[in-house]
């Protein structure tokens, strides 16, 4: 899939500096190739929840953040993220006190 497109599906207006973060994340995302199209799957499914899959502005990593509007949406959503991650072979970390993870990558 081509950055611009990407970014598109996650919500953003392409520009060049959001260009060169995503080309970070690609880089920094262990066998991010093999996980690209799933990611964007996870994305799509977790906004029926209130959450979703962005750029993180501190470490070169997709983020997940859980932002569901009832504490069923939210259970949900980390439903979705683990079965995401189990069935993927996707190393995931949740960051303490928060409803936010770290793609990390591949573990295949």
């Amino acid at each position: 899939m081509q950055r611009d497109a990407m970014l598109t599906q996650l919500g953003y207006a392409p520009n060049n500096a959001l260009l060169s973060q995503l080309e970070k994340i690609e880089n920094n995302t262990i066998g991010y190739d093999k996980i690209q199209k799933h990611i964007m799957d996870l994305h799509d499914h977790l906004k029926v929840d209130g959450s979703y899959v962005a750029l993180s502005n501190s470490n070169d990593y997709f983020k997940i953040k859980v932002e569901a509007p009832s504490s069923e949406s939210a259970l949900e959503a980390h439903e979705k993220i683990k079965h995401f991650s189990d069935k993927f072979k996707v190393k995931i970390n949740k960051l303490n006190n928060k409803e936010t993870y770290y793609i990390l990558g591949y573990e295949g």
